[in-house]
C-alpha cells in the first residue's frame, strides 16, 4: 500500500535507536525526507544517512534543542509535513524503572517532564508555523500505557505522558480545522535498548525478581505486565501504527489515541 509519503519531509525526535529508529528507517523506506533528531547517532542511523535523511545531535531535553531539530528541516529540505515526537523515557542519568512516589526528588520531575513533556511542547510549537505554511500536515506523539493506566511505578513518567495525552487533544482541536492532524500513539513494554541495555529495565526488574536479565526479556516481563501476546512488543510494530498515522491515508484520523500494547490494556 501506497502510504503517500514520498518527499514529504519529516522530523523524528529520539530517533537514533528503538521505536525512534524504526520509524525514521520506516519513513525513509516510504520515500520522505527525514531529520533524524537525538543527542547521539548510533551505527543503525549512520547507515541511512544520505541525501534522503540527515541526523542532527541535539538534546532534546533543553529549551533550545527541539527549535533546532525543527529549524534544520528548513534549512536542508525547505519545510515540514510531519513531526514526530518519539523522544522520552528515562532523562540523561536517570534509570527506569522506579518503584516509588516517595523517592522522587524536584530534580527528578523536572527532568522527566523536561524530557517527555517539554521536549514534545518545544518542537510542536517549532513546527506548526512550518505545517501550517504546507497547508497542513501530521504530529505523531509517542505516548505510554502508563498514561491511561496510573501505577506506584515510574510515576513521574506516567504524569508525563498523560500530559502529552492531554495536549495531543487539545492540538488536535485548535489546530485541525487549519490541516493539522494530531495523533499519539500508546506502546506498551517495547524490546527496546531502554530494557535491554547493561543496567536497563531488564536488570531492574532481575535483581527485584530475584531472576536473571534473560528471564525477564523472554517472557518473565510480559507475565509480570499481563501482555496477551506473552512477549514484549517489538519496536517495528510501534513504528508501523506511527507511519500509518503520519500519512495522507489517515486523513481524517485526529485526537485519537492508538494503542499497541500487547494486550495489556485490558479495559472496554
Amino acid at each position: 500500500m501506497d502510504l503517500g509519503l514520498q518527499n514529504k519531509v519529516a522530523v523524528v525526535t529520539g530517533a537514533s535507536k528503538g521505536i525512534g529508529l524504526a520509524t525514521t528507517r520506516t519513513l525513509h523506506d516510504e520515500g520522505a525526507l527525514v531529520v533524524a533528531a537525538s543527542r547521539r547517532s548510533s551505527p543503525e542511523l549512520d547507515a541511512l544517512a544520505g541525501e534522503r535523511l540527515v541526523h542532527v545531535a541535539v538534546d532534546l531535553a533543553t529549551p533550545h534543542g527541539p527549535d533546532h531539530a525543527i529549524a534544520e528541516a528548513q534549512r536542508v529540505f525547505g519545510g515540514l509535513d510531519v513531526l514526530v515526537n518519539n523522544a522520552g523515557g528515562p532523562p540523561p542519568g536517570a534509570v527506569l524503572p522506579r518503584f516509588s512516589f516517595t523517592g522522587l526528588t524536584d530534580a527528578d520531575w523536572f527532568a522527566m517532564l523536561d524530557f517527555n513533556l517539554m521536549s514534545t511542547v518545544r518542537a510542536t510549537r517549532a513546527a506548526i508555523p512550518l505545517l501550517l505554511g504546507r497547508g497542513g500536515g501530521a504530529i505523531v506523539n509517542v505516548s505510554s500505557t502508563l498514561a491511561i493506566a496510573a501505577s506506584g511505578v515510574n510515576v513521574d513518567y506516567g504524569a508525563a505522558k498523560a500530559a502529552v495525552g492531554n495536549l495531543t487533544q487539545a492540538l488536535s482541536e485548535e489546530f485541525g480545522p487549519q490541516g493539522i492532524r494530531v495523533n499519539s500513539v500508546i506502546p506498551g513494554p517495547a524490546r527496546t535498548p531502554w530494557w535491554t541495555e547493561d543496567g536497563g529495565a531488564a536488570d531492574v526488574f532481575a535483581a527485584a525478581a530475584g531472576t536473571d536479565r534473560d528471564t525477564i526479556l523472554d517472557g518473565k516481563a510480559a507475565e509480570m505486565m499481563q501482555l496477551t501476546t506473552g512477549r514484549l512488543i517489538e519496536p517495528q510494530e510501534v513504528a508501523d501504527a506511527i507511519v500509518l498515522l503520519c500519512s495522507p491515508r489517515s486523513a481524517s484520523t485526529t485526537g485519537s489515541a492508538v494503542l499497541v500494547d500487547a494486550g495489556q490494556i485490558k479495559a472496554v
